[in-house]
C-alpha cells in the first residue's frame, strides 16, 4: 500500500509563496511508469475538493486552471517527493491540501477524486492578511 505524507503547509500573506511537499512511500511502484500519476487536491471549508495538479513519472503534468501560471509542480526521484508551490498567494488558496495516488487516465492524470487511490492526511494552509 502506497503512504503518502504531506509537509509544508502553514500561514501565508497575499502575494507571498508557500511550498509543500508529498513523500512517497513505495516510490518505485508509484513512479513504475508513466501509468500512476500523483496529484494535489485542496479543499477549503464547505466546498468540494478540488484539483490542483499532478505529475507522472516523465515530469508530464498538468495544472488547473485555478492556480495556473501561479503553481510549479516538480518530481525529485532521488527523494521520493513531490513538490508543489503556490506563487502569488490569495485568500482562495486558502484549505486543506491533500496528496494523492493514482492511475493515469489515457497516458494523462485525470482531475477527478475519485480516482485516486491512496490519499495523504493533508496539511493546512491558511493565507491571510
Amino acid at each position: 500500500q502506497v503512504q503518502l505524507v504531506e509537509s509544508g503547509g502553514g500561514s501565508g500573506q497575499p502575494g507571498g509563496s508557500l511550498s509543500l511537499s508529498c513523500s512517497a512511500s513505495h516510490y518505485g511502484e508509484t513512479f513504475a511508469d508513466n501509468r500512476r500519476c500523483v496529484g494535489w487536491f485542496r479543499q477549503a471549508p464547505g466546498k468540494e475538493r478540488e484539483y490542483v495538479g499532478a505529475v507522472q513519472r516523465d515530469g508530464l503534468r498538468n495544472i488547473a486552471d485555478s492556480v495556473l501560471g501561479r503553481a510549479i509542480l516538480s518530481l525529485d526521484k532521488d527523494k521520493h517527493t513531490i513538490h508543489l508551490q503556490i506563487n502569488s498567494l490569495r485568500p482562495d488558496d486558502t484549505g486543506m491540501y491533500y496528496c494523492a495516488s493514482g492511475p493515469s487516465v489515457v497516458d494523462d492524470c485525470p482531475r477527478q477524486s475519485r480516482t485516486y487511490i491512496y490519499w495523504g492526511q493533508g496539511t493546512q494552509v491558511t493565507v491571510s492578511s
